[in-house]
């Protein structure tokens, strides 16, 4: 497998870029609006040929770039079910999804929104917001539900191998990866925590809405395409 980690500064989101070196076939996860000309140039520079856009959720501080890859290599672009209408195929837990002989499986790990999907590849998680390095999403806001979001991680994602890499949608601090097992130990709002205290930790943060909330929202409900957010560019 190819793999690539990208990085968007002004929204701390990270995009990841998976490819079977056999097929050339690609998937990128969770790409951003600003950044599709970088990650167009870099799938055309290792010969790739992008043919799944794959999103963690409806993200409420970035735009997606989903639906301009779309328009411009005719990649198929899959979300949840409960995410944005416009995608291609909607996925659900357990679903796998083909990119060359690459499979991504599919998690449902709601709580940070109620249509957060986690996708596990070759030993490789990718977590979208729902678990973050030493942290995790927000709750507060697109049907964010704590106690969803403690029964997600701990059920679903720590269910997996501890050697499993955690690679997350966001990171504020400078992290770039973690491990299952590294963040059962070591993250202070799950390690010896009961649901209880997770729920009473999360419901008594204080916490400014995302810059973009208003624009990114309904952006991606129509896969960053047909707004005003979208024109700009």
């Amino acid at each position: 497998m190819l793999f690539r980690q990208l990085f968007d500064a002004e929204s701390s989101t990270y995009t990841y870029l998976l490819a079977d070196t056999a097929t050339r076939q690609a998937v990128l996860i969770d790409p951003v609006l600003e950044q599709v000309e970088r990650d167009l140039q870099l799938i055309g520079e290792l010969g790739l040929k992008l043919t799944v856009v794959m999103e963690t959720h409806v993200h409420a501080d970035h735009v997606t770039g989903a639906g301009r890859l779309r328009e411009r290599t005719g990649a198929q672009v899959m979300a949840s079910s409960r995410g944005a209408p416009c995608v291609d195929r909607h996925l659900g837990d357990g679903d796998v999804v083909r990119v060359g002989g690459l499979e991504l499986r599919v998690l449902e790990t709601p709580g940070h929104t109620d249509d957060s999907l986690s996708f596990l590849c070759d030993g490789r998680l990718f977590t979208g917001d729902a678990l973050l390095i030493r942290s995790t999403g927000r709750t507060d806001f697109q049907n964010g539900n704590p106690g969803q979001l403690y029964d997600s991680i701990t059920q679903q994602l720590f269910s997996l191998p501890d050697a499993t890499e955690v690679y997350p949608g966001h990171d504020y601090s400078g992290h770039i990866q973690s491990s299952v097992g590294e963040e059962k130990q070591h993250n202070p709002r799950l390690a010896g925590k009961t649901r209880e205290d997770f729920i009473t930790f999360m419901k008594a943060r204080v916490i400014p809405p995302p810059r973009k909330l208003d624009v990114a929202v309904p952006a991606n409900r129509a896969c960053g395409l047909d707004t005003d957010a979208s024109r700009h560019h």
